[in-house]
């Protein structure tokens, strides 16, 4: 199957900076997207940025001009960087990634443990 490794995920002060990486690993064939969600206390799990394997990229509105998503086809690696942090910024960022396994071609969406981001003074 498939494994994701986040990281980067801490505490910063109102406009500072972080940067979150994911890395997948495992019987991959292809990912044909790497994404980002987050999911503040009570509310539900949104999209923050998704970028596709041409490298596209889309973002949510709150985050368009303050966060960058990027990521490193030949490591299976997507990162989120974020500056110009917020309080209301403040979640459990998890990455998604969709995949073609190898040898059984299933496709599948996966979703790492998540890392938490605080943005406080």
């Amino acid at each position: 199957q498939v494994q994701l490794e986040e990281s980067g995920g801490g505490l910063v002060q109102p406009g500072g900076s972080l940067r979150l990486s994911c890395a997948a690993s495992g019987s991959i064939l292809k990912i044909y997207f790497m994404g980002w969600y987050r999911q503040a206390p009570g509310k539900q799990r949104e999209l923050v940025a998704v970028i596709t394997s041409s490298g596209s990229a889309n973002y949510t509105d709150s985050v368009k001009g303050r966060f960058t998503i990027s990521r490193d086809n030949a490591k299976n690696t997507v990162y989120l960087q974020m500056n110009s942090l917020k309080p209301e910024d403040t979640a459990v960022y998890y990455c998604k990634v969709g995949t073609v396994l190898r040898i059984t071609f299933k496709a599948g969406d996966y979703w790492g443990q998540g890392t938490q981001v605080t943005v406080s003074p």
